[in-house]
């Protein structure tokens, strides 16, 4: 492990803090199955929608390859609805924020971050100043860790990056950042502490 504690920590926000709603909520709405969800949608418009490109009316008009007219707020608010804290995770953040520990978002998400951010307050442990929609840069490009870094005022290597998957994980380890892959409180407690965060 690193001989001192990294300066700061960044955090993947869905499937790492909370739990993403997608993969059941979004199927359930259109009532179809997730297989089947993947066939009709567009493969490019969520991912403009995250990189600020595109706004929510343009992804509610663009997010099938039919052109398929639904109620677009509807769908927003299912998701919405879907946002709750992974368990143990709101209060290891709690903990951190503290003990003093610098904490921010490195997420893939789409303008909707506010909305859950009203829902759950994450801001009040961490900024979500590194928020793909914001910065306009998605895991895993390089620029999105080396950014966040710099913005920061440290090395990549004085950051901590936890995410839920294996591929952006390893991309910021691609960069000189230590970085591992989130499966529940209980394992990440056990990293933060081995590399001396006060968890």
């Amino acid at each position: 492990m690193k001989a001192r504690p990294p300066q700061v920590v960044l955090w993947d926000v869905m499937d790492t803090l909370v739990r993403d709603p997608f993969h059941e909520v979004m199927p359930a709405f259109f009532g179809m199955d997730f297989k089947e969800l993947l066939r009709v949608k567009s493969p490019t418009a969520w991912l403009a929608f995250e990189r600020g490109e595109i706004d929510e009316a343009t992804y509610f008009a663009t997010a099938f390859h039919d052109g398929r007219v639904y109620d677009g707020p509807g769908f927003r608010e299912a998701m919405v609805a879907g946002y709750t804290w992974l368990p143990g995770m709101e209060s290891l953040l709690e903990r951190l924020r503290a003990a003093g520990v610098a904490m921010h978002a490195l997420s893939n998400y789409p303008e909707w971050y506010t909305r859950l951010e009203a829902r759950l307050g994450l801001s009040r442990y961490l900024s979500w100043q590194f928020v793909s929609c914001r910065t306009g840069v998605r895991k895993p490009a390089p620029n999105a860790y080396l950014g966040a870094a710099a913005a920061c005022g440290v090395s990549p290597s004085d950051c901590l990056f936890v995410d839920d998957r294996a591929e952006n994980v390893d991309a910021a380890r691609g960069v000189g950042m230590d970085a591992f892959v989130f499966r529940d409180a209980e394992h990440t407690l056990t990293e933060l502490r081995a590399r001396g965060l006060p968890a």
